[in-house]
């Protein structure tokens, strides 16, 4: 990690406010209940049918780029994966063994997944409705109170399937948006309007914070937390200046037409050499028009760039070139992690940057509502402690870290989640983006990519020493 650890004072993560048994919430002292991950499980699995269901049958069993599964795979994974983890792993009986290798995202990687025998859309669905009735079954002869194993302790298990198949959503979300021609074209709401932060920048202050969140084993604020955010710790950071809200394409857009494409000065050398070869002049999905204006395409359509909106389709190259090129830095993510999280004043640190209630529609775009970001300064509820805004929703935020385990870090409940992924080849994402689910973020939620992958909703905000 990029800062030190230190022990010279205690901060806290901070204590709940209200008590409650919502699934997913903060508080977690209370036993979880199994009628609420119900409505859970079904909400995820609502939204992912609603996803797939208008897709012809071609679009659902087609690779449309090497970078994403087929849809129809990932549908099946989705039930394979409950199948494994809410059955089998709980001591049920699950139909659906003879599919574990087909649907093992190690053994195949996307680029390949087109040749397996994949089931087709009928029966993937057929075996996802099949494996969920018999969860929904085992789930009601279920006593919380009565369950000690650390899979089913604060609801571990069935928090990690229900954020399992959001993220899967997510990542088909990207898979619908390089489909090619105008094929997808969602009904959504039009975002509220942006509202311009007084200050470009805010100042956080030096001194320790909680990073990480010890949830989901102990209790605590965050009872779906992955093995990845565990276990909390303290971190001692000297001050710095971080963005108010995250780079908009306007910002972006002076970038481009000040050569920075062109111009090595601006990137790493691994930076420069990728975009020497893939030959990018701009964000993904960006085309300059004839009379000089930029548009850009969303599920196969083109729009007018919007001004006001976070740049999002660029990879940790590009977001590492332009805070370069502005005198800037991408922050850490214990940077990160203290402006969304830190409360100077309580002294302790929060599972959402207002506080301990999760996500809402008048806090941060999430949840797929308006199928794309809204303008920076349009959720003012959502501001962090310390006056930030936007730190979860809209475009997930590239930072400068590597993709590490945190001290005392314990692989759990599989290595295959987090564990074989550390290391240099992987650059950390925070925040969420509009495509996230409110049950999958949090102010101590960590993605994670390739520095090249642009076709991910993320962006970044820029940062500097103080």
């Amino acid at each position: 990690m990029p800062a030190d650890s230190s022990t010279t004072r205690a901060p806290e993560t901070c204590a709940p406010e209200t008590r409650t048994s919502k699934i997913g919430a903060a508080e977690t002292r209370v036993p979880w209940r199994p009628d609420l991950v119900a409505k859970e499980l079904e909400a995820a699995r609502s939204r992912t049918l609603t996803l797939l269901d208008p897709l012809d049958e071609a679009t659902l069993v087609g690779q449309h780029s090497p970078l994403m599964s087929p849809l129809v795979w990932d549908l099946a994974h989705i039930g394979n994966y409950e199948d494994q983890w809410l059955l089998r792993a709980l001591g049920a009986s699950g139909p659906g063994a003879r599919y574990d290798e087909l649907y093992d995202a190690f053994r195949h990687p996307r680029r390949t997944r087109s040749t397996l025998p994949m089931l087709p859309p009928r029966e993937a669905r057929r075996y996802g409705a099949e494996v969920r009735k018999a969860v929904l079954d085992v789930l009601e002869r279920t006593d919380p109170a009565a369950t000690h194993d650390r899979l089913r302790r604060h609801g571990l298990v069935y928090g990690m399937v229900v954020q399992h198949e959001h993220q899967h959503d997510e990542t088909m979300l990207a898979a619908l948006q390089l489909l090619p021609g105008e094929g997808y074209r969602p009904l959504a709401p039009p975002p509220p309007p942006g509202q311009p932060p007084r200050e470009s920048e805010i100042l956080i202050s030096a001194g320790p914070f909680v990073m990480g969140t010890d949830g989901g084993l102990a209790g605590g604020p965050s009872s779906w937390a992955y093995d990845n955010e565990r276990p909390s710790h303290v971190v001692d950071l000297p001050a710095f200046w971080i963005d108010t809200t995250p780079v908009t394409n306007r910002a972006y857009l002076h970038f481009i037409e000040a050569g920075g494409y062109d111009d090595p000065r601006w990137w790493r050398a691994e930076g420069w050499k990728w975009r020497r070869e893939a030959a990018v002049e701009h964000p993904q999905f960006w085309r300059r028009e004839g009379n000089g204006s930029w548009s850009r395409q969303r599920f196969g359509y083109w729009e007018d760039l919007p001004a006001d909106e976070p740049v999002q389709h660029v990879c940790w190259h590009e977001a590492d070139a332009y805070a370069r090129w502005a005198g800037r830095r991408l922050p850490t993510e214990a940077e990160w992690e203290k402006a969304a999280a830190w409360d100077p004043v309580r002294g302790c640190s929060h599972p959402y940057p207002w506080g301990q209630q999760p996500p809402d529609s008048t806090r941060a775009n999430m949840g797929q509502r308006h199928y794309g970001p809204a303008p920076v300064g349009a959720y003012p509820d959502g501001a962090s402690p310390s006056g930030v805004l936007g730190m979860l929703g809209d475009v997930w935020e590239w930072t400068a870290s590597d993709f590490l385990p945190y001290p005392g870090f314990v692989a759990f409940p599989y290595r295959e989640y987090s564990e074989v992924f550390f290391g240099p080849d992987y650059k950390v994402l925070r925040g969420g983006s509009w495509a996230t689910d409110p049950t999958a973020t949090r102010t101590t939620f960590r993605n994670w990519d390739f520095p090249i992958r642009r076709q991910i909703f993320a962006g970044f905000r820029c940062a500097r020493a103080a």
